[in-house]
């Protein structure tokens, strides 16, 4: 994992990289993403005031979103569509941003795609299909 191997270690990537950014510091690539997603959710932006988010428990059920699941699921969508994975998303994601308008909003449709693929997968105990994937995401077209 590119981050650390548990939740404190991405969420201290994710302060960190805030940081360099206030800071005007050299971001690698990496967290120039990062900081952009981050930058993108100005409603996060408290959370990176003390380390308390470090720890912090986010509970569906009570109508709390993770902010850093969120902004992660943002990141993994500029991963693919910056390499292609699977093959033909970028395409699918410049169509889909012409129909909705906005990159950020076109993301958000992508994403509730890209979770579901991965609650099925784990449902099912087997690796995301891709072509299951990409299939939904071109249903976005046609909705």
């Amino acid at each position: 994992m590119m981050f650390g191997q548990n939740r404190q270690q991405l969420r201290q990537f994710y302060h960190d990289a805030w940081q360099k950014k206030l800071a005007n510091e050299t971001l690698s690539p990496l967290e120039s993403v990062v900081t952009q997603v981050i930058s993108e959710h100005p409603e996060y932006h408290g959370i990176f005031n003390s380390d308390a988010s470090l720890e912090q428990e986010y509970f569906v059920e009570n109508g709390q979103t993770n902010p850093f699941l969120h902004m992660g699921l943002h990141i993994s969508l500029h991963e693919q569509i910056s390499t292609d994975r699977p093959a033909g998303i970028r395409n699918l994601y410049q169509q889909l941003q012409e129909k909705f308008g906005d990159a950020h909003n076109t993301e958000h449709q992508m994403m509730e795609c890209l979770t579901e693929s991965i609650w099925l997968a784990q449902r099912n105990n087997q690796a995301p299909s891709e072509s299951d994937y990409l299939s939904v995401l071109q249903q976005l077209l046609t909705n």
